[in-house]
């Protein structure tokens, strides 16, 4: 007999055996399934490559010669791996070979990171990063420090090299290319011990003409510069500490020659600011767009708000996408009042960017690639024209803020509890049904969104699966011991042990508690998951693009709640308070074997789902709320529930028997009605400038914002001194200006008192040559 194999075979299901990653828990693996289709311990890393990973549940022969990049056995021969620079973020295909490359057998992934979003725990930290990157300005000088975990390099001895970052070519053409290059050394042969520090020089041999780079720490058994060694890398910064003796004796003079170079590039490049998307006009509409805004790591608020390029902001989000053909990236600030802060009002203000600071697929090449094409093209001009040199105007004529004038709010829709659901247009329902069924379904964007539901008592929402086109299919469920979530990437479970954020096939997900996921799509969909006690509760927040194109269980976003429940044939519910007409409406979306998203790795869910109809016809929910005063849970559920969706509350206690899902019923309707709010559009009159030779108080633009405005000594104001926002999106009163007061009261006095003088005179010497006639 021939045993079938998982070489060349990992994610395919065979006649006899699977290399498909459900065998595990379906338990039909085939023999050699852990040998050919690997995991990897770490899963991930740095994109500047240097993490050395584990081949798990694999040994190799010590003689084995690992082909990948470096890679060696050790001497309980596991196989080692140490990953290369990459230019890319997200999950990469990896293939081993053992035999010198002859072939390549054995398959994985390997998780690229960007060297923002990794744990500090797995870089070299620049001890104090504003001296090394301010270092030769007027007052900062002295030695820089740098630390690193000993355990990333695995050597005695080490070399600690400078890299620098470039990106040649002309500016989106087939030519341009972004660059690392190794440039020299701090130091050889220094102790592993996780410090270094030292005094620095201006670089000589024309190295100070590299103005971006990074540290790379590396066993210093490696001949200099020797590509994908292991290493501990800081992050890419501004090599302000080795720049040329001119920029130590005049930075300001230096860094506006710098200035008025990119600012003479920039008039050449084309302009992205007309493709980018608008910045939600509130903090709160921010932090709550989940779909299609993301904190900024270098300025948030749940973080002590450190703002180094934004003072006065106290949180920043970045827009996930990058703008369609420029890959451009938009950011927005805000303070502590909850206003956006505008470039035109502060050195701290929301910037869009020419190159997305997380990058975008397919990443790779210039402007795509993660962090250092934003570092090239947004940064290092950040530093010329404003934190080396005080020329910022000229920063902000080509980085202008967004206002929020054609931000439009996303429509938002929940299903919680023991499934109740209120649709993108605010119409709340309960469909207690035990299947699987769609919730949203775009034909215009392609996005589909399944439900599945469970008994327990009554019935509750077990997973939710996604997709939008041709994306990976994301679902989210609970773990078997129901205490957090669990994600699967094309039915392969997601481990976020490591990173909070991945980067995969035409999806992000963002999952920072094991309770929490956040899954976001390039049409700027999101999707939050959010497990409260024992039950899921799944947010859909959709864009104003999707609005008149979405059906399902969700209904119709198109602002008219009288059509959102219609069956999947069309028909719509006559009576929306006749719980047996909604239950029809309901089973009517049950998915087909053919469209399911959903992953069958159990026994149970192929028995109770795959192999039966999607819709169990045969389970009757109760569908009110029996009332006996005789009931223990009476007095729970009054206490519990009240107020405004008290009646989903107490159906869960007292038909699902239980207080804490009732509990969490309450608090995930609450916390709907919260973000329906913080969501509420809100009226912009946009940015108001003060007059020529004059000046304003207020740079908060929104509807009821009051603007006063003042003139300079010297001039007179023409024109409203105080403006305010009104509903209509128009400054009230006249446009103001400060003008030279006019003089002419005192022309006219002056002539008058003048003339009357002549006038008096005249008349005496006409009466005096009379007097001397006689």
């Amino acid at each position: 007999d021939i045993l079938e194999t998982c070489e060349g075979n990992c994610g395919n299901t065979l006649d006899l055996c699977s290399c498909h990653p459900t065998c595990k828990s379906l338990k039909n693996c085939c023999a050699d399934y852990k040998e050919y289709c690997v995991e990897l311990f770490p899963y991930s890393g740095t994109s500047f490559g240097g993490t050395d990973f584990v081949v798990l549940d694999t040994t190799f022969n010590k003689s084995s010669q690992i082909t990948n990049t470096l890679g060696y056995v050790d001497d309980s021969s596991r196989g080692h791996c140490i990953s290369p620079l990459l230019y890319q973020t997200g999950w990469v295909p990896l293939h081993i070979s053992s035999d010198n490359g002859t072939t390549f057998t054995r398959v994985g992934s390997w998780l690229s990171v960007h060297t923002g979003k990794l744990d500090p725990k797995f870089k070299a930290v620049l001890v104090n990063s504003t001296k090394w990157q301010y270092y030769g300005t007027p007052n900062v000088g002295g030695s820089l420090e740098m630390t690193w975990n000993i355990s990333l390099v695995r050597s005695e001895r080490v070399n600690i090299e400078l890299w620098g970052y470039r990106e040649t070519g002309e500016p989106y053409s087939n030519l341009w290319r972004g660059e690392w290059q190794y440039l020299y050394s701090l130091t050889k042969d220094h102790s592993n011990n996780g410090s270094f520090s030292f005094t620095p020089k201006p670089a000589e041999n024309g190295f100070s003409s590299w103005e971006l780079g990074s540290l790379r720490v590396s066993p210093s058994t490696y001949p200099d510069g020797v590509w994908n060694v292991q290493a501990a890398w800081t992050e890419d910064h501004a090599l302000a500490w080795h720049l040329e003796e001119k920029f130590r004796q005049n930075s300001s003079a230096w860094a506006l020659e710098k200035c008025l170079a990119w600012d003479q590039l920039e008039a050449q490049l084309p302009s992205f600011l007309s493709e980018i998307i608008d910045c939600p006009c509130t903090l709160a509409q921010a932090r709550a767009d989940t779909g299609r805004f993301h904190t900024d790591y270098g300025c948030d608020i749940e973080k002590g708000s450190v703002c180094t390029y934004h003072p006065g902001s106290v949180h920043c989000v970045r827009a996930i996408q990058a703008s369609p053909m420029y890959a451009a990236g938009q950011q927005c600030c805000y303070d502590s009042t909850g206003a956006q802060v505008l470039t035109a009002d502060s050195i701290g203000g929301s910037t869009p960017d020419r190159a997305h600071d997380w990058g975008s697929p397919p990443y790779r090449r210039p402007p795509r690639i993660p962090g250092q094409s934003h570092w090239v093209y947004d940064v290092l001009s950040f530093y010329y024209c404003c934190l080396w040199s005080d020329n910022c105007n000229y920063y902000f004529k080509h980085r202008p803020s967004s206002d929020c004038r054609r931000y439009k709010s996303p429509s938002t829709a929940v299903v919680f509890g023991d499934p109740h659901f209120i649709t993108f247009d605010g119409v709340s329902y309960s469909f207690n049904g035990k299947g699987e069924y769609t919730l949203v379904s775009t034909e215009k964007k392609q996005l589909t969104i399944q439900g599945r539901t469970e008994v327990v008592n009554a019935t509750m929402l077990s997973a939710v699966a996604m997709k939008e086109g041709f994306s990976d299919v994301i679902e989210v469920r609970p773990d078997s011991s129901h205490s957090s979530l669990q994600v699967l990437q094309n039915q392969k479970s997601l481990s976020f042990a490591e990173q909070t954020w991945m980067d995969l096939h035409g999806v992000f997900v963002f999952s920072p508690t094991l309770t929490n996921v956040t899954v976001m799509f390039p049409s700027g969909a999101g999707v939050e998951v959010r497990l409260r006690g024992r039950t899921m509760t799944t947010t859909v927040l959709l864009p104003e693009e999707f609005r008149d194109s979405t059906l399902g269980l969700l209904g119709k976003m198109n602002g008219d709640a009288a059509d959102d429940l219609a069956l999947s044939n069309g028909q719509l519910v006559q009576n929306h308070s006749n719980p047996e007409e909604v239950f029809g409406f309901g089973a009517s979306w049950a998915i087909s074997n053919s469209s399911a998203l959903f992953t069958y790795d159990s026994e149970d869910l192929l028995n109770t789902y795959f192999y039966a109809p999607r819709h169990d016809p045969t389970f009757i929910p109760v569908f009110s709320v029996p009332e006996s005063p005789d009931d223990p849970l009476n007095n729970q559920a009054s206490k519990i529930c009240s107020g405004e969706g008290s009646e989903f509350c107490r159906y869960d206690i007292l038909v699902g028997r239980s207080p804490t899902m009732g509990n969490a019923t309450r608090l995930s309707f609450q916390s709907h009605i919260s973000l329906v709010d913080d969501l509420r559009p809100v009226v912009s009159c946009g940015w108001l400038s003060p007059p020529v030779n004059g000046k304003k108080e207020g740079t908060t633009y929104l509807q009821g914002a009051k603007v006063q405005l003042f003139c300079s000594d010297g001039y007179a104001l023409q024109g409203s001194a105080e403006r305010v926002c009104q509903e209509n999106g128009l400054w009230s009163g006249e446009e103001t200006s400060c003008v030279v007061p006019s003089n002419v009261t005192g022309i006219v006095v002056g002539s008058v008192v003048g003339a009357a003088a002549l006038i008096v005179i005249i008349t005496t010497i006409v009466l005096c040559s009379r007097k001397q006639k006689r």
